[in-house]
């Protein structure tokens, strides 16, 4: 029997970090709002991509002459881009439609950017930079690419774009620039989904994306804190009720644990009505 696209994603999630497909990963999560989208088609569209990209690359000396090359194939040959226009476009975090639009968020782009890149041997790793996700090549040299921008980023301007987040007293420290985990960008990418979905009120869908984090990181206070919050939304108050206690467990301390305890009190008795 064929796995649904949120079991996949379940084995997937237990595998070790540095086993997880990034790519399909991806393309799972796009599965549940594309119940028709074929994973092994886009996984070949990568692979196409990649052996495109080889012959672009030609007799590149060093892996930082074969990333530039990359990053001209990419972003002026094949015009992958930053969707400036529509940025919250939910489309852009989905990378089956990143690949056919050629459009997305840093995040997706620089997965796009990372997956090719796996294909040729070249060893690029996701950067949860401040505000903007990068990309790092690590070999002969570390070279910084935004792929958002289609461009490759000086130390100065790493310096610039932090302190454009930080404030002006900022200092570019190694831990802005250090590697994302896969389980990292699988996060961030169904947060972003899940802002976009909580800010259009589309609450099953937001809950969605509680629920396939927290396969990823199981206990994850906030995330318990969000999915309770969800499922009051979707008058699910029991379940409400069960997420917010173990938060509370979990993060009692929290900036919004002492309004999370008044909300518990009020979904407490809405739960015994219930019931």
């Amino acid at each position: 029997m064929d796995q649904s696209p949120r079991e996949r994603f379940a084995e997937l999630a237990r595998v070790p970090d540095d086993a997880i497909d990034l790519g399909e990963a991806a393309l799972l999560i796009a599965a549940e709002a594309y119940p028709t989208l074929d994973v092994a088609a886009y996984l070949a569209r990568l692979d196409a991509l990649a052996h495109e990209a080889k012959r672009a690359l030609g007799g590149a000396r060093g892996g930082v002459a074969a990333v530039e090359r990359l990053i001209h194939f990419l972003f002026a040959e094949k015009r992958f881009v930053g969707n400036h226009a529509d940025y919250y476009d939910r489309r852009n975090s989905f990378l089956n439609e990143v690949l056919d639009r050629r459009k997305g968020i840093p995040l997706t782009l620089t997965l796009v950017f990372m997956e090719v890149a796996r294909r040729l041997g070249l060893h690029v790793e996701g950067v949860s930079f401040p505000g903007h996700f990068l990309a790092k090549y690590v070999g002969d040299a570390e070279i910084i690419i935004d792929a958002f921008f289609g461009q490759v980023l000086t130390k100065r301007q790493c310096r610039e774009r932090l302190q454009a987040v930080l404030g002006p007293d900022a200092t570019l420290e190694p831990r802005y620039l250090e590697t994302a985990s896969a389980k990292e960008i699988l996060i961030r990418m169904l947060r972003n989904l899940k802002h976009i979905y909580l800010n259009a009120a589309e609450f099953e869908q937001a809950l969605t994306c509680c629920d396939r984090i927290l396969l990823l990181v199981p206990n994850l206070p906030h995330e318990l804190r969000d999915r309770g919050l969800v499922y009051q939304q979707l008058e699910c108050y029991g379940a409400a009720v069960s997420d917010l206690e173990r938060f509370l467990q979990l993060a009692p301390e929290d900036d919004s644990a002492a309004a999370i305890r008044e909300e518990l009190l009020k979904l407490s008795k809405l739960a015994a009505r219930i019931h």
